[in-house]
Protein backbone atom coordinates (compact mmCIF):
# COMPACT_ATOMS: atom_id res chain seq x y z
CA UNK A 1 0.00 0.00 0.00
CA UNK A 2 0.87 3.29 -0.68
CA UNK A 3 0.25 7.07 -0.13
CA UNK A 4 -2.02 8.98 -2.65
CA UNK A 5 -0.51 11.26 -4.52
CA UNK A 6 -2.03 13.31 -6.95
CA UNK A 7 -2.76 11.90 -10.64
CA UNK A 8 -2.45 13.71 -13.67
CA UNK A 9 -6.12 14.30 -15.42
CA UNK A 10 -6.13 13.11 -18.51
CA UNK A 11 -8.77 15.00 -21.09
CA UNK A 12 -8.68 17.70 -19.17
CA UNK A 13 -8.79 21.34 -21.19
CA UNK A 14 -7.18 24.62 -20.26
CA UNK A 15 -8.61 27.97 -21.48
CA UNK A 16 -7.09 28.82 -24.05
CA UNK A 17 -5.78 31.88 -22.42
CA UNK A 18 -4.21 30.08 -19.74
CA UNK A 19 -2.47 28.02 -21.90
CA UNK A 20 -0.99 30.37 -24.03
CA UNK A 21 0.39 32.21 -20.79
CA UNK A 22 1.73 28.69 -20.08
CA UNK A 23 3.21 28.16 -23.25
CA UNK A 24 4.85 32.29 -23.45
CA UNK A 25 6.42 31.18 -20.61
CA UNK A 26 8.08 28.11 -21.45
CA UNK A 27 9.39 29.61 -25.01
CA UNK A 28 10.99 32.32 -22.45
CA UNK A 29 13.27 29.90 -20.59
CA UNK A 30 13.99 28.34 -23.49
CA UNK A 31 14.90 31.34 -25.17
CA UNK A 32 16.91 32.33 -21.93
CA UNK A 33 18.91 28.82 -22.56
CA UNK A 34 19.59 28.59 -26.09
CA UNK A 35 20.51 32.94 -25.34
CA UNK A 36 23.90 31.66 -23.68
CA UNK A 37 25.30 30.66 -26.96
CA UNK A 38 26.15 26.64 -25.85
CA UNK A 39 23.95 23.78 -27.34
CA UNK A 40 24.77 21.90 -23.57
CA UNK A 41 23.39 23.88 -20.76
CA UNK A 42 22.60 22.08 -17.46
CA UNK A 43 20.66 23.15 -14.18
CA UNK A 44 20.56 22.88 -10.50
CA UNK A 45 17.94 23.28 -8.25
CA UNK A 46 16.71 21.98 -4.84
CA UNK A 47 13.07 21.20 -2.80
CA UNK A 48 13.08 20.93 0.77
CA UNK A 49 15.16 23.97 2.19
CA UNK A 50 12.42 25.52 4.00
CA UNK A 51 11.03 22.59 5.68
CA UNK A 52 10.07 21.78 9.12
CA UNK A 53 10.45 18.17 8.19
CA UNK A 54 12.10 15.52 5.65
CA UNK A 55 15.12 15.65 3.50
CA UNK A 56 16.52 18.43 1.63
CA UNK A 57 16.49 17.15 -2.37
CA UNK A 58 18.90 18.45 -4.85
CA UNK A 59 18.56 17.65 -8.54
CA UNK A 60 20.64 18.41 -11.86
CA UNK A 61 19.30 18.31 -15.41
CA UNK A 62 21.40 18.23 -18.77
CA UNK A 63 19.59 19.79 -21.68
CA UNK A 64 21.06 19.02 -25.47
CA UNK A 65 18.70 21.72 -27.04
CA UNK A 66 20.16 20.47 -30.22
CA UNK A 67 18.85 17.14 -29.75
CA UNK A 68 15.38 17.74 -28.98
CA UNK A 69 12.75 16.07 -30.72
CA UNK A 70 9.59 17.63 -31.75
CA UNK A 71 7.74 15.49 -29.27
CA UNK A 72 9.82 16.07 -26.93
CA UNK A 73 9.61 20.12 -27.48
CA UNK A 74 5.87 19.37 -27.14
CA UNK A 75 5.74 17.84 -24.38
CA UNK A 76 7.91 20.27 -22.69
CA UNK A 77 5.80 23.06 -23.45
CA UNK A 78 4.79 23.94 -20.11
CA UNK A 79 7.69 23.78 -18.24
CA UNK A 80 8.23 26.35 -15.55
CA UNK A 81 9.17 26.80 -11.89
CA UNK A 82 7.79 24.01 -10.08
CA UNK A 83 6.68 26.00 -7.10
CA UNK A 84 4.13 27.76 -10.11
CA UNK A 85 2.99 24.21 -11.26
CA UNK A 86 0.22 22.31 -9.66
CA UNK A 87 0.91 18.93 -8.37
CA UNK A 88 -0.78 17.53 -11.19
CA UNK A 89 0.96 19.19 -13.53
CA UNK A 90 4.42 18.27 -12.11
CA UNK A 91 3.52 15.03 -12.33
CA UNK A 92 2.71 15.34 -15.74
CA UNK A 93 5.92 16.96 -16.62
CA UNK A 94 7.79 14.72 -14.80
CA UNK A 95 8.15 11.53 -17.31
CA UNK A 96 8.61 14.15 -19.92
CA UNK A 97 11.42 16.16 -18.57
CA UNK A 98 13.58 12.66 -17.69
CA UNK A 99 12.79 11.30 -21.34
CA UNK A 100 14.15 14.70 -22.87
CA UNK A 101 16.79 14.80 -20.74
CA UNK A 102 20.66 13.91 -21.45
CA UNK A 103 21.36 13.36 -17.69
CA UNK A 104 19.82 13.74 -14.54
CA UNK A 105 21.48 13.54 -11.44
CA UNK A 106 19.48 13.75 -7.66
CA UNK A 107 20.93 14.12 -4.50
CA UNK A 108 19.67 13.48 -1.31
CA UNK A 109 20.53 15.05 2.70
CA UNK A 110 18.86 13.73 5.37
CA UNK A 111 17.54 15.75 8.65
CA UNK A 112 19.99 14.47 10.61
CA UNK A 113 22.92 15.03 8.15
CA UNK A 114 21.39 18.68 7.86
CA UNK A 115 21.32 19.08 11.56
CA UNK A 116 25.35 17.69 11.75
CA UNK A 117 26.54 20.16 8.92
CA UNK A 118 23.92 23.04 8.49
CA UNK A 119 21.06 24.11 6.26
CA UNK A 120 23.36 26.28 4.36
CA UNK A 121 26.24 23.96 4.00
CA UNK A 122 24.22 21.31 2.93
CA UNK A 123 22.32 23.08 0.48
CA UNK A 124 25.39 23.91 -1.85
CA UNK A 125 27.08 20.80 -1.07
CA UNK A 126 23.74 19.12 -2.22
CA UNK A 127 23.60 21.27 -5.51
CA UNK A 128 27.60 20.94 -6.22
CA UNK A 129 27.48 16.80 -5.81
CA UNK A 130 24.42 17.02 -8.53
CA UNK A 131 26.09 19.16 -10.90
CA UNK A 132 29.14 17.24 -11.08
CA UNK A 133 27.20 13.82 -11.00
CA UNK A 134 26.23 14.99 -14.26
CA UNK A 135 30.15 14.43 -15.59
CA UNK A 136 29.61 17.57 -17.88
CA UNK A 137 32.01 17.87 -20.62
CA UNK A 138 33.83 20.74 -21.42
CA UNK A 139 31.91 23.92 -23.01
CA UNK A 140 28.67 23.00 -21.49
CA UNK A 141 27.02 26.08 -19.47
CA UNK A 142 25.99 24.74 -16.13
CA UNK A 143 23.77 27.11 -13.84
CA UNK A 144 22.39 27.12 -10.77
CA UNK A 145 19.37 28.88 -9.11
CA UNK A 146 20.32 31.50 -6.62
CA UNK A 147 23.66 29.99 -5.57
CA UNK A 148 26.77 30.45 -6.26
CA UNK A 149 28.96 26.94 -4.88
CA UNK A 150 32.09 27.83 -4.02
CA UNK A 151 33.37 24.20 -3.16
CA UNK A 152 32.06 22.20 -6.48
CA UNK A 153 34.62 21.36 -9.21
CA UNK A 154 32.37 21.98 -12.04
CA UNK A 155 32.15 26.08 -13.56
CA UNK A 156 29.02 28.01 -13.46
CA UNK A 157 26.27 30.63 -13.64
CA UNK A 158 24.16 31.53 -10.64
CA UNK A 159 20.78 32.67 -11.89
CA UNK A 160 18.91 34.76 -9.15
CA UNK A 161 15.14 33.43 -9.90
CA UNK A 162 16.41 30.80 -11.88
CA UNK A 163 13.49 28.32 -11.99
CA UNK A 164 11.33 31.29 -13.94
CA UNK A 165 14.20 31.83 -16.06
CA UNK A 166 16.25 28.93 -17.62
CA UNK A 167 14.51 25.62 -18.54
CA UNK A 168 16.96 23.76 -17.16
CA UNK A 169 16.74 24.90 -14.05
CA UNK A 170 13.46 24.67 -14.31
CA UNK A 171 13.40 21.36 -15.10
CA UNK A 172 15.54 20.36 -12.53
CA UNK A 173 12.98 21.91 -9.78
CA UNK A 174 10.44 19.84 -10.95
CA UNK A 175 13.32 16.59 -10.97
CA UNK A 176 13.79 17.45 -6.77
CA UNK A 177 10.35 18.70 -6.05
CA UNK A 178 8.69 15.26 -7.31
CA UNK A 179 11.19 13.17 -5.77
CA UNK A 180 10.49 14.56 -2.36
CA UNK A 181 7.08 14.84 -2.60
CA UNK A 182 7.04 10.93 -3.33
CA UNK A 183 9.27 10.48 -0.31
CA UNK A 184 7.32 12.74 2.14
CA UNK A 185 4.01 10.83 0.80
CA UNK A 186 5.43 7.59 1.46
CA UNK A 187 6.71 8.76 4.68
CA UNK A 188 3.14 9.61 5.52
CA UNK A 189 2.52 5.92 6.27
CA UNK A 190 5.45 5.00 8.44
CA UNK A 191 5.10 8.34 10.52
CA UNK A 192 1.36 9.45 10.53
CA UNK A 193 0.12 11.75 12.62
CA UNK A 194 2.02 14.66 11.10
CA UNK A 195 0.16 14.99 7.84
CA UNK A 196 3.28 14.59 5.62
CA UNK A 197 0.76 13.37 2.96
CA UNK A 198 -0.67 17.03 2.83
CA UNK A 199 2.40 19.51 3.77
CA UNK A 200 5.10 17.36 3.16
CA UNK A 201 7.26 18.94 5.31
CA UNK A 202 6.70 22.87 5.09
CA UNK A 203 5.31 24.67 7.70
CA UNK A 204 1.61 24.93 7.76
CA UNK A 205 -0.80 25.71 10.72
CA UNK A 206 -2.18 22.11 10.75
CA UNK A 207 2.08 20.79 10.51
CA UNK A 208 2.42 22.90 13.78
CA UNK A 209 -0.43 22.02 15.78
CA UNK A 210 0.68 18.65 15.40
CA UNK A 211 4.26 19.54 16.94
CA UNK A 212 2.47 21.29 19.35
CA UNK A 213 0.27 17.83 20.12
CA UNK A 214 2.63 15.12 19.63
CA UNK A 215 5.81 16.58 19.44
CA UNK A 216 8.50 15.87 16.89
CA UNK A 217 9.16 12.56 14.24
CA UNK A 218 12.80 11.03 13.45
CA UNK A 219 11.92 13.49 9.93
CA UNK A 220 11.99 16.72 11.79
CA UNK A 221 15.05 19.02 11.91
CA UNK A 222 16.27 19.49 15.04
CA UNK A 223 18.96 21.97 14.38
CA UNK A 224 17.80 25.98 15.36
CA UNK A 225 20.44 26.67 12.28
CA UNK A 226 17.84 24.61 9.47
CA UNK A 227 14.81 25.20 11.06
CA UNK A 228 13.46 27.81 13.48
CA UNK A 229 11.08 26.32 15.89
CA UNK A 230 11.64 29.35 17.58
CA UNK A 231 8.79 30.70 15.68
CA UNK A 232 6.43 28.42 17.75
CA UNK A 233 7.13 29.52 21.00
CA UNK A 234 8.71 25.65 21.86
CA UNK A 235 11.98 24.61 23.07
CA UNK A 236 14.22 21.64 21.92
CA UNK A 237 13.39 20.50 25.39
CA UNK A 238 9.23 20.79 24.86
CA UNK A 239 10.10 19.13 21.24
CA UNK A 240 12.05 15.86 22.79
CA UNK A 241 12.13 15.47 25.78
CA UNK A 242 15.26 12.71 25.18
CA UNK A 243 17.16 14.60 23.15
CA UNK A 244 18.19 11.65 21.04
CA UNK A 245 18.79 12.10 17.77
CA UNK A 246 17.72 9.56 15.18
CA UNK A 247 20.35 8.64 12.79
CA UNK A 248 18.52 8.34 10.06
CA UNK A 249 21.23 7.36 7.21
CA UNK A 250 19.69 5.18 5.45
CA UNK A 251 18.11 8.03 3.61
CA UNK A 252 21.40 9.87 3.07
CA UNK A 253 22.39 9.11 -0.41
CA UNK A 254 23.79 10.53 -3.23
CA UNK A 255 22.22 8.68 -6.96
CA UNK A 256 23.12 9.53 -10.54
CA UNK A 257 21.03 8.24 -13.59
CA UNK A 258 20.71 9.00 -17.11
CA UNK A 259 17.69 9.53 -18.14
CA UNK A 260 16.22 7.10 -20.52
CA UNK A 261 13.57 7.95 -23.18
Amino acid sequence: MTAREPQPQEGRREQPRTHRRRLARSRRLFAFDRGLGSRFVAGADEAGRGCLAGPLVAAAVLIDHEALSMSDRRALSGLHDSKQMTAERRLEIFPSVLRAAERVSVVVRSAPGIDRRGLHVTNVEALGVALERLELDDGVMALVDGFSLPRCRVPHRRVIGGDATSAAIAAASVVAKVTRDRYMHEAALVHPGWGFEEHVGYSTPEHRAAIEQIGISPLHRRSFQSVAYSQLGLTMEELDPDGELVDDTALEDDAAFEATG
